[in-house]
């Protein structure tokens, strides 16, 4: 599953508005068949897999990180039939749907049709789909945190320099991070400060650069577009992901509203002393209050800056899903 769950990265998030799925096809210890959702939406990780499986197919196990589809569409035929078809023995799914046209339905159509099937609850799955369930079950995007210090905590010195905090593969890691957002933010000061082009400088991926999004209800420019609040980002259509980049007080305003799934740091060697700090209040009234919330969920080194992934504990209660 942990495998197909990386098939799943390569669709994001040009799969928008469907969910970025991997699937594998197993016979005999063997792959025959992968596959992920491709840009659009279609055709699905499955029927990708299958096509490529072939014949192999029958009587393999299948891996798939999200419920198989049950509803059919204009577009491609549902690939709980797909599956059916091809008859393999058995279909392990990582997540089940929560898109009521498929909720519950892809498995049972499976289990009909003589297949068994095993639907776990699989953390591996759950992340990589975390855009789309965030979507589903908070009705907002997955919001990903971005913050790039010194090693006391600053983003910038006093005087408000801050190119560059970190080195060159830092910062090309960042430029692979906005290609797998489908918009990114910063806020109404650094937008006027600094004038960031907010796109992906990586060769080969630069048609992969993220809506730009301003925090800002003055600023004035066709060239973004502008969200009154961290709030609004529930009316954001197509996004699934959602890249912040700063500054401070956007950080805050994000954090204090409680909006953040996700935050990455990347943190240089340097002492600044004195400098700007990394983020604003965010009206934390106790040290108890900041305990048990985030859980560190990846570490790398990047050159001599280190990059710190770190996952929000606490969930929202789930609400219906969006549609697949």
């Amino acid at each position: 599953m942990a495998a197909a769950a990386r098939l799943a990265a390569r669709g994001r998030p040009l799969s928008r508005p469907n969910p970025a799925v991997g699937c594998l096809v197993v016979r005999d210890g063997i792959v025959v068949g992968r596959g992920w959702t491709r840009p659009g939406g279609r055709p699905h990780a499955e029927a990708v897999a299958l096509a490529e499986a072939g014949a192999a197919a029958r009587g393999a196990t299948v891996y798939v990180t999200l419920e198989p589809c049950a509803h059919r569409s204009d577009r491609g035929p549902a690939c709980s039939d797909l599956i059916v078809e091809a008859r393999p023995a058995r279909v392990v799914i990582g997540q089940r749907d929560p898109d009521p046209r498929t909720c519950g339905r892809g498995i049972e159509r499976l289990t009909e049709a003589g297949i068994a099937v095993a639907a776990r609850a699989c953390p591996v799955s759950r992340d990589s789909l975390a855009g789309y369930l965030a979507r589903a079950e908070r009705g907002r995007p997955h919001v990903t945190l971005k913050l790039a210090t010194s090693l006391d905590g600053a983003i910038a010195t006093a005087a408000g320099e801050s190119r560059w905090i970190t080195g060159p593969a830092a910062r090309a890691h960042v430029h692979s991070r906005r290609a797998m957002a489908d918009a990114i933010l910063v806020g109404g000061g650094t937008w006027r400060a600094d004038a960031p082009r907010l796109d992906v400088r990586l060769p080969g991926l630069e048609p992969r650069s993220p809506r730009r999004l301003v925090l800002s209800r003055t600023i004035a420019d066709e060239t973004v577009e502008t969200l009154p609040a961290p709030e609004a980002i529930a009316g954001l259509e197509a996004v699934q992901y959602l890249y912040v980049e700063g500054g401070a007080q956007t950080a805050a305003a994000f954090l204090a509203a409680d909006l953040v799934d996700r935050i990455e740091l990347y943190r240089a060697p340097i002492v600044i002393g004195g400098g700007a700090p990394a983020i604003g209040d965010i009206g934390l009234a106790s040290l108890a209050q900041a305990h048990g919330r985030w859980h560190l969920a990846e570490r790398r080194q990047l050159g001599s800056d280190t990059f710190e992934a770190y996952r929000r504990q606490a969930q929202d209660q789930p609400r219906d899903g969006d549609k697949r």
